[in-house]
């Protein structure tokens, strides 16, 4: 089975490593030692934990400088499960890096007790990665999906965070595929705004249309190989961005459509 159109575009899968180590020091008392209770199948035990920061002035200063750091890295990447970065924003992923560790740096060469690890890892994704089409996709799913719960729930603010979340990975989509989530996201952000107008004790009338564009969407990032080790042909891309994982495709011939009534399940 072969992709016939490529949903993403080439680009950065950005891995984060962050740790605190010293200053703080932790003590466990058993209260209750593990053992099996009567049934002889159930386990328990009990204990107690006391922590102790040596210098509490510097561990505020390391908590807010390792969140510093890795808020400038995420700040060039795309939210959601993973961090990506596009192939055109690569410039301004390598200055982010540079003043993360700059920051790291910076609070290592003042602390007394405390140590700030921080590193950055970059993999480079093809737009011809198959697991990078299985991993987008299922994200740009998922968040539709939950635009839908969503709106059947009037909850607003799981709408625009989904929604949010969802255009931010839009910046990883090929300008077609970005085209058709963008047509989601305005439609549930119109229904978000109804729902905060309306009031959380006033009636709404949900447009019913927004599902049938939701549903519309999602059957667009269905066109995905079941098998990453099968051929996939793509049109080149001219610049883009990507990523690098494993993820379990949705293959099925039907998708999920949230209506206020429930869960209907559309046959393609």
């Amino acid at each position: 089975m072969a992709l016939k159109v490529s949903t993403i575009r080439p680009g950065v899968l950005v891995s984060l490593k962050t740790a605190l180590r010293g200053n703080v020091r932790y003590y466990t008392t058993d209260i209750e030692r593990d053992h099996v209770l009567e049934n002889g199948l159930t386990r328990r035990a009990e204990w107690n934990t006391q922590r102790t920061i040596e210098d509490g002035d510097e561990y505020e200063r390391a908590v807010k400088a390792r969140s510093k750091a890795r808020s400038i890295v995420t700040g060039v990447c795309t939210q959601g499960n993973f961090l990506l970065c596009p192939q055109a924003s690569r410039d301004n992923l390598e200055t982010a890096i540079r003043e993360a560790y700059a920051v790291r740096d910076a609070f290592n060469s003042s602390a007394t007790v405390s140590r700030l690890d921080f590193y950055v890892f970059l993999t480079e994704v093809a737009s011809d990665d198959v697991r990078a089409f299985q991993a987008i996709n299922s994200e740009v799913r998922d968040l539709l999906a939950d635009m839908g719960q969503g709106i059947a729930q009037l909850d607003a603010k799981a709408i625009r965070d989904a929604a949010n979340k969802a255009q931010s990975i839009g910046k990883m989509l090929t300008p077609e595929a970005a085209d058709r989530l963008q047509a989601s996201i305005d439609a549930v952000r119109k229904q978000a705004r109804a729902i905060v107008k309306a009031g959380e004790t006033a009636a709404i009338e949900v447009d019913q249309t927004v599902f049938r564009t939701l549903a519309e969407s999602r059957t667009a990032f269905l066109e995905i190989s079941d098998t990453p080790s099968e051929a996939v042909d793509v049109a080149p891309e001219a610049e883009g961005r990507g990523v690098d994982f494993d993820a379990t495709p949705l293959t099925s011939q039907q998708w999920d459509v949230w209506t206020p009534e429930g869960l209907d399940v559309i046959e393609s």
